[in-house]
């Protein structure tokens, strides 16, 4: 059997646990999971198993009824109350009604009769992984649109974006912590996004929680997970999320409870749902963001030290709109085609004297107010007269007016740049013999 069979796709970024007191059975499960998984591990006994849990994070259980001095409905039934909740899949040699009624009180998920073959547990290890994953897909989906979460492009082919970029693509490999900072509307989260699609995580999920959101009361159990009526545990942000990256917005907000509970999580990388008894490994990459002075902030005791310290490994400035402004037509383009398919409604022509005035303006609130302005504008079938254009240009023409538009923004740039030819290609993020060369077939 290879890795490359059915059950590939939805095995390849599991963790398993194997439990059996029988090493023939054990290597038996590991030999046809282990090519096809992203780890599989052993455990001779329950106590072995336990000190695992207790060590790493596994997706899947796969333990054997009858084992010494225990059976492994009494072991899962003990670690559901100390804070287990993996999906568990249970191997017996008796399928009768008693032990079925047990294994469903215990939280199990599947069990697989013996003897069985290897398809046989494979699909029940795809069954059950599938309905993980679709539980907490739906899960991190309810939280996003509650959240309402960016999404969209990095835009921007200025010099700016170009190094913004060339340093995510550097960071991406690693899981060092990594502070956005920056005026609203600037991008912070979308930069967080772009990183975790450029790194080794990024199938799995990112998810994104506005910590000024977060009532004290609702903390530890919306980011922790907390042992809900009947011993099961609901999962929080954080071990939903494990596996790809976690993005930590409006981070100087944060609640002073906060503070200390993420301070001990970043140092220990474990987390305590609330009532359980058990600290659960994680594996994540921390993004964080503000918009705020956190130097102030610290001064005036509105946020810890030694969290700053641990948060600011690496920070990244993001530019403001003003800075990129050669990066407004290729952003007006994009947002004037989604406002207009989302809308319903018709698009407006950005022609050469609206995009002229679209990139002298200061944008004091950066890309979302840059968006904002063209959704706005096409709900009301008109620019605002400080950006409306002369003239109007159909799509068809604005097409053929394109080297027209790009000789007015080369123009701008130049004359931001007091004719600085050198400068004006830096910005553009062209050569200067491209500048030179567009300047002579213009007769300049």
């Amino acid at each position: 059997m290879n890795a490359t069979d059915e059950y590939g796709s939805t095995l390849a970024g599991a963790s398993i646990l194997v439990i059996d007191d029988e090493p023939g059975m054990r290597n038996f499960l590991t030999k046809i999971l282990g090519p096809r998984v992203k780890r599989v591990e052993q455990a001779a006994s329950a106590a072995e198993a336990t000190k695992r849990l207790d060590e790493s994070h596994f997706d899947l259980v796969i333990l054997d009824n009858i084992m010494p001095r225990t059976t492994g409905l009494d072991w899962v039934t003990e670690q559901r109350r100390k804070g287990f909740f993996a999906d568990t899949i249970l191997i017996t040699a008796y399928a009768d009604l008693e032990t079925a009624i047990a294994a469903l009180r215990a939280g199990v998920s599947d069990f697989v009769l013996k003897p069985f073959r290897a398809n046989q547990i494979l699909g029940a290890v795809a069954r059950t992984l599938d309905r993980k994953f679709l539980r907490r897909d739906n899960t991190l989906l309810r939280h996003a649109l509650n959240a309402g979460d960016a999404h969209g492009p990095l835009l921007g082919k200025s010099r700016p974006m170009a190094e913004l970029r060339a340093m995510l693509a550097r960071l991406a490999p690693l899981t060092t912590p990594v502070l956005f900072t920056g005026a609203t509307g600037t991008g912070k989260e979308l930069a967080a996004r772009h990183l975790h699609a450029l790194s080794p995580r990024a199938e799995g999920p990112f998810v994104a929680v506005n910590c000024a959101a977060l009532t004290p009361e609702r903390i530890a159990a919306d980011l922790f997970g907390v042992i809900e009526e009947g011993g099961r545990l609901k999962p929080g942000l954080i071990p939903l999320a494990d596996g790809g990256t976690l993005f930590l917005d409006e981070v100087a907000q944060m609640p002073d409870q906060l503070q200390a509970a993420l301070l001990r999580v970043l140092e220990d990388r474990r987390v305590r749902p609330v009532g359980a008894e058990r600290e659960m490994p994680f594996d994540l990459r921390f993004c964080f963001a503000t918009n705020a002075d956190l130097d102030a902030a610290i001064a005036e005791g509105r946020f810890r030290a030694d969290l700053y310290h641990r948060i600011n490994v690496v920070r990244i400035d993001m530019p403001p709109l003003a800075d990129r402004s050669e990066d407004i037509v290729e952003l007006a383009a994009l947002f004037m085609t989604q406002s207009s398919v989302s809308l319903g409604l018709p698009a407006l022509d950005l022609d050469e004297e609206t995009l002229l005035k679209l990139r002298r303006y200061g944008w004091p609130g950066n890309v979302r107010e840059l968006k904002n302005l063209v959704e706005r504008s096409v709900i009301l079938g008109e620019f605002p007269p400080e950006f409306a254009g002369s003239g109007q240009v159909t799509g068809a023409r604005a097409i053929e007016d394109l080297e027209l538009v790009v000789q007015r923004h080369i123009l701008h740039v130049l004359d931001m740049c007091n004719g600085n030819r050198a400068e004006a290609a830096r910005r553009l993020g062209v050569s200067r013999k491209t500048v030179d060369r567009r300047m002579a077939t213009w007769g300049d």
